[in-house]
């Protein structure tokens, strides 16, 4: 089974996100994984992710929400994380704002790898104790180790 820990590293955390709607949220994620050298094509990404946010809201419910894209050149799965303060509407399915953000981006040619790692995000933030440790963490370190607990 697929951790949360094999994509996603302490270097890929952002605390408390600057974005105030969904678009900037992904933006500042994707810029973030650039910033930190785990993906070169930015805008593409960013592309990418935005327009299956239009196909559908990846706004999950219980403040979550799972933007994803797949694109060519990746080679890994990479994922970034933001917590956000105030909550961002991403037009979840229960209608509540978001205050976490999981950022997914895998290579297209490999869609278990894709559908592994939703699946693995899904399972450890369905557990209400582990999103309730994750919003009260003061800082990206803390947000880690909560994840590492989890897996």
């Amino acid at each position: 089974m697929l951790a949360l820990t094999d994509f996603i590293t302490p270097d890929c955390i952002v605390h408390h996100l600057q974005a105030t709607d969904a678009q900037g949220a992904i933006t500042e994620l994707v810029h973030h994984l650039a910033a930190t050298g785990r993906i070169d094509d930015a805008e593409t990404i960013i592309e990418a992710v935005w327009a299956r946010e239009q196909q559908r809201s990846t706004g999950i419910g219980d403040g979550i929400a799972v933007p994803h894209g797949r694109c060519e050149h990746m080679d890994q799965i990479v994922a970034a994380i933001g917590t956000a303060d105030p909550a961002i509407d991403f037009q979840a399915s229960d209608g509540k704002a978001v205050n976490l953000v999981v950022l997914l981006v895998s290579p297209t040619r490999n869609t278990t790898l894709h559908v592994q790692a939703l699946g693995a995000i899904s399972r450890r933030l369905g557990h209400a104790e582990i999103r309730r440790r994750l919003r009260n963490c003061p800082d990206a370190g803390c947000v880690y180790d909560v994840l590492c607990r989890a897996d």
